[in-house]
């Protein structure tokens, strides 16, 4: 090939990867019944969605949680920070887009909700030139021929007159449907009470079920959490996951030292820096990491990459529809978070296809990208703004 064909076939490239739309809106979907987590009780979901699309046609999706009230900041932050600085770019030139997008909101960003933009349009980058690829996104992150990856079931929630008779029901109706693992919400009640939750559970599922416990963020202290934890052990749970304050690294790393019980974390947490203070400190060995809030798909791959050198697994936290890609494409990544019902990741109304599920796996995507679509007609019944 001469210098002139190739010049030729990379302007086709440039000009048929050109992004030429960046949009955003935002839903809010009502939980059937309000549910409770250790500190707060949810009456609904906003959600941010993104699409992307190039010139060729081709077009990629992102999504996150923006949280019980006030998604619309994740929205304006796309549109408003995000797109003017992609619209005529490649979508290919992902590294770059996002360094260019991490430096764009330096004074506004680096977590929270403009991390969170930067995320989802990351993710849906990686969508879109997956799907260009006609490849599954776990495939083009270069993932193994796995055709199945192991979840765990999420629940366990606090629900007005679930007692901890009803909680162990329902933790053993997972294990019926195939589970080898389920995780159960822990640290509203007191210290009795508590207790009463997690031997109930445990023994409606029995000895050779992983048991995982999830205070979020429960505890300001470390002599209250091993108040806590010394209840909790004897019931052999697999690990206890966000005790503290995503800020309060040091307890975390103080937690760990001082129970058997592994400590888990990172679901809220942004950027690498955040998350090698966790490796570097002890804080977590196990990383829950993410990739529609850490900083995208780009961000979860770096962290994965420096959890790996120092034996960290990654268990990435919620959005099993994207997660199951990055589980099956990550040699230290484990485990999914699967929710059976769309009781509480309610996002499961706004897509157009589910994932396969049985004996405790997870049947990774074959068709292209992250392999579904939103679901349009749902869009417009809990949407709050338009395509924009």
């Amino acid at each position: 090939m001469n210098q002139t064909s190739a010049e030729h076939l990379q302007q086709a490239w440039r000009s048929a990867t050109q992004i030429v739309s960046v949009e955003a809106r935002t839903v809010r979907v009502p939980l059937d019944h309000a549910t409770a987590f250790s500190t707060r009780l949810v009456h609904a979901r906003d959600y941010a969605l993104v699409r992307v699309r190039t010139a060729d046609g081709v077009e990629g999706i992102g999504f996150c949680y923006g949280g019980s009230r006030a998604g619309s900041l994740v929205t304006h932050a796309v549109r408003e920070l995000f797109a003017p600085l992609l619209v005529g770019q490649p979508s290919l030139d992902v590294e770059g887009l996002w360094h260019g997008m991490y430096q764009e909101s330096l004074l506004q960003g680096r977590a929270g909700s403009v991390m969170r933009a930067l995320s989802i349009v990351d993710n849906a980058l990686w969508d879109r030139n997956a799907r260009a690829a006609g490849l599954p996104l776990s495939r083009y992150l270069g993932g193994t021929s796995a055709e199945r990856v192991p979840a765990y079931a999420s629940g366990g929630y606090y629900l007005e007159g679930k007692t901890p008779e009803k909680l162990g029901e329902e933790m053993a109706g997972y294990v019926a449907m195939g589970f080898r693992a389920v995780k159960m919400k822990v640290g509203r009640l007191d210290v009795r009470a508590e207790e009463a939750r997690i031997a109930a559970a445990r023994a409606a599922i029995g000895d050779d079920v992983l048991l995982m416990l999830d205070a979020n963020n429960a505890w300001s202290d470390v002599p209250t959490a091993l108040e806590y934890m010394r209840r909790y052990e004897r019931y052999a749970p697999y690990w206890i996951e966000e005790p503290f304050s995503p800020d309060d690294i040091d307890g975390h790393a103080e937690l760990a030292r001082r129970t058997p019980v592994t400590v888990a974390t990172g679901e809220i947490e942004a950027g690498r820096w955040r998350h090698q203070a966790l490796i570097e400190r002890r804080a977590a060995m196990i990383l829950q990491s993410d990739a529609a809030v850490c900083g995208g798909i780009s961000e979860w791959r770096r962290i994965a990459a420096s959890a790996a050198a120092a034996g960290v697994t990654m268990s990435p936290h919620w959005f099993h529809d994207l997660h199951v890609h990055l589980v099956a494409s990550t040699a230290n990544a484990r485990y999914v978070e699967y929710f059976p019902d769309d009781q509480v990741l309610n996002f499961r109304r706004l897509v157009d296809r589910q994932l396969e599920f049985a004996d405790g796996m997870l049947t990774v995507p074959t068709r292209p990208g992250l392999g579904f679509g939103f679901d349009e007609a749902a869009l417009e019944r809990y949407a709050l703004d338009d395509w924009q």
